[in-house]
């Protein structure tokens, strides 16, 4: 369990996650080691949440690889699981990834696969 990464999304929603604008936070850690951390923009429209958002900030930063993520819901909500949309995106970019997510035994870290069986193949670089 990578309690780091999840005390870092947590701190970015007591301290950031502020309104309804921003509920979620969510924190990623590279290839390289780096923590990046972002939140969500939530609009009517279907705006982008959190592990979307940590994606971009990521790259923005160079970081193009990452290993593990995690959401975390604001007032104190805890780890949050990532919608069926984060999902497959995670799968597309990072067909590798793990997710930390909640459960009734506690909290476990699961591949994105796990997360999304039998899933839609959409970039080429997942096919074997």
């Amino acid at each position: 369990m990578d309690d780091e990464l999840i005390q870092a999304a947590a701190h970015v929603a007591r301290t950031h996650c502020r309104g309804d604008n921003h509920t979620m936070a969510a924190a990623a850690r590279a290839r390289d080691g780096r923590i990046i951390t972002a939140v969500n923009a939530y609009h009517f429209t279907g705006g982008p949440c959190a592990e979307l958002v940590v994606i971009g900030t990521a790259a923005a930063q160079g970081a193009y690889e990452l290993d593990t993520i995690v959401a975390v819901g604001d007032r104190e909500r805890g780890v949050v699981p990532p919608c069926g949309r984060c999902r497959q995106v995670l799968l597309d970019y990072f067909p590798g990834i793990r997710v930390i997510i909640g459960g009734e035994n506690g909290l476990r870290t699961v591949p994105i696969t796990e997360l999304l069986p039998a899933s839609y193949v959409w970039a080429d670089h997942q096919l074997e």
